[in-house]
């Protein structure tokens, strides 16, 4: 569903004013608006319309979080070759109490109070002639009057960094597996064990149901001007309390991912070296407990990094990881002939439940979707960027847990690099990228919630540099706190994957669409929407249940 003014007719219309408006661009650079330089031609018989397009926009200009933007484009967006590796390390309001603008180079304004509009380029970005993005439907004061110039020199921030906002088809795809492709394919295989063969079914429903999900939030961001990330659909659908709801859970499903990250680490540490202790002070630290400490003693520099660029490079190689994962444990099976003994079950309906939850977990990448559409060159080819995305990450995770299944049966653990045989070089490659992996992901996904946190700090502490270090380093051993309490990778995942993935993925997006698009939608989509509801609402009720249940009688 596109919006009411189509993005084709209203390049072309602005083609025609094209050559005035760069005319006067010249005349108003040293203005401070960027949105009256680009249109002073034309405010005086468009004020009305100014106003009312300017309404939207200009209520999220206070609304909690501020961060979001910049923050999910550092954890998901792989770096163009372009960026400036090194940038300008002065401090942004946001990340200025710890972090420097070096981290905010993609697609954020670098000094936010000058804006009316939150989320947007700055004056002197909107100022250069740049790509296709919803930025550009901001600023018009009358739909025809359009600042968007096609020039194909990509635009610069403030501080001279390169935006990366004409993100091509292929880079798109690469960030989008970036999302999906993570610790998930680990379980697949558990997942199997669980659900069975017929229960691999899930797999692709949600996959399906994920897809379908993943366009409702283009049509919400395509429905009126200013929304660009999942928490504004939240409020244009809600008001403050839908952004403050759905921020929430983004970031607590985020956080919970950095648990699983400890937890990972713990384990296949301990598989390495299982004989390893520690005593201190009277305290006996098994191999679990030892490494799972040493982890989050390893990561926590990483967390305190006031540039974090060098990880968001490196972390690209997460795709890359996951898919050497993936053929180390096809090389184990067909060249090292490990397993395929057994035949499985068919269905299990007693840890059904456990299963749909790991199913769920390996499609939470709705979180950065609205950021991945919005950095597009061409927004039409979104449908096909999820398409692909989905395609290849839905045929690597049935892959993995065909494969793994057929191997293990169901002696399957939670992680399949626990079950492959210790003296394969094979297994010695999957379970060491698995165990480096992490550490190039954790304070990327915990600075999202970091910065979060930030902003809610007084005025006064907003440039120091402690409170955001005993942020981090709080939220750091938080993690290890709860790692330790609940050692259960496969339980905690399908937990995630049960309540906070079915939220992000299938319900908020189908009620959010309902609600924006609400008279304008078909009998159809309505139907589609609810029936999506239905099914994430019972997926999350008995997947959470199940997996809570799980995790009690564990620990009892």
């Amino acid at each position: 569903m596109r919006n009411s003014i189509s993005e084709q007719s209203f390049y072309i219309e602005s083609e025609e004013e094209d050559d005035e408006q760069e005319k006067n661009l010249g005349k108003d650079e040293n203005e401070e608006e960027g949105n009256e330089s680009d249109f002073s031609n034309y405010s005086n018989e468009n004020d009305d319309d100014n106003n009312r397009q300017q309404s939207k926009p200009n209520s999220l200009a206070s609304a909690w979080p501020q961060s979001y933007r910049q923050s999910m484009d550092m954890f998901s967006n792989v770096p163009s070759p372009s960026l400036n590796f090194l940038g300008t390390p002065s401090l942004s309001r946001l990340g200025s109490s710890f972090l420097g603008s070096s981290l905010i180079r993609r697609h954020t304004p670098e000094i936010l109070p000058s804006l009316q509009k939150p989320l947007i380029p700055s004056a002197e970005e909107e100022k250069a002639p740049h790509r296709r993005s919803s930025h550009g439907l901001l600023p018009p004061i009358h739909p025809r009057k359009s600042s968007m110039k096609k020039i194909p020199e990509p635009s610069k921030d403030a501080h001279g960094i390169t935006m990366s906002r004409q993100s091509s088809y292929g880079q798109a795809v690469v960030n989008g597996m970036n999302v999906l492709c993570g610790v998930g394919i680990l379980s697949t295989p558990y997942a199997m064990k669980e659900g069975g063969w017929s229960g691999l079914s899930i797999l692709f429903i949600f996959g399906v149901l994920s897809f379908y999900t993943g366009i409702l939030l283009r049509s919400c961001l395509d429905s009126q001007p200013g929304l660009e990330t999942y928490p504004d659909i939240g409020q244009a659908a809600f008001g403050t309390p839908g952004r403050i709801f759905i921020s929430i859970i983004l970031y607590v499903e985020l956080y919970f991912s950095c648990i699983e990250y400890i937890i990972l680490e713990g384990d296949n540490l301990s598989a390495i070296f299982p004989n390893a202790h520690l005593s201190l002070g009277g305290f006996e630290l098994d191999a679990r407990h030892l490494f799972v400490l040493i982890a989050t003693l390893a990561v926590l520099p990483t967390v305190w990094l006031r540039d974090l660029s060098v990880l968001s490079y490196i972390s690209v190689g997460g795709v890359v990881a996951s898919v050497l994962v993936v053929l180390c444990l096809y090389w184990a099976g067909l060249v090292d002939h490990v397993g395929f003994e057994s035949k499985g079950t068919v269905l299990n309906l007693s840890t059904l439940p456990v299963a749909i939850g790991l199913y769920g977990f390996c499609y939470s990448g709705h979180a950065v979707f609205p950021n991945i559409y919005t950095s597009l060159a061409d927004r039409s080819q979104f449908p096909a960027v999820l398409l692909t995305c989905f395609g290849m990450v839905t045929l690597l995770y049935g892959g993995t847990a065909v494969m793994g299944y057929l191997m293990f049966g169901d002696s399957a653990d939670s992680q399949f690099t626990l079950n492959l045989p210790k003296g394969l070089i094979a297994s010695k490659v999957a379970v060491w990228t698995t165990v480096v992996n992490p550490f190039t992901k954790y304070a990327l996904t915990l600075s999202p919630v970091a910065m979060s946190l930030e902003e809610l700090l007084p005025s006064k502490h907003a440039k120091s540099h402690v409170y955001p270090i005993l942020i981090r380093t709080a939220l750091a051993f938080s993690t290890l706190v709860v790692g330790l309490s609940i050692p259960f990778f496969g339980l905690v995942m399908a937990l995630i994957g049960s309540l906070l993935t079915m939220l992000v993925t299938l319900i908020l997006p189908c009620v959010c669409f309902l609600r924006i698009l609400k008279g304008k939608t078909s009998r159809l989509q309505v139907s589609v929407c609810v029936l999506i509801i239905i099914v994430g609402t019972l997926s999350a009720v008995i997947g959470s249940y199940s997996a809570v249940s799980n995790i009690i009688q564990s620990l009892s």
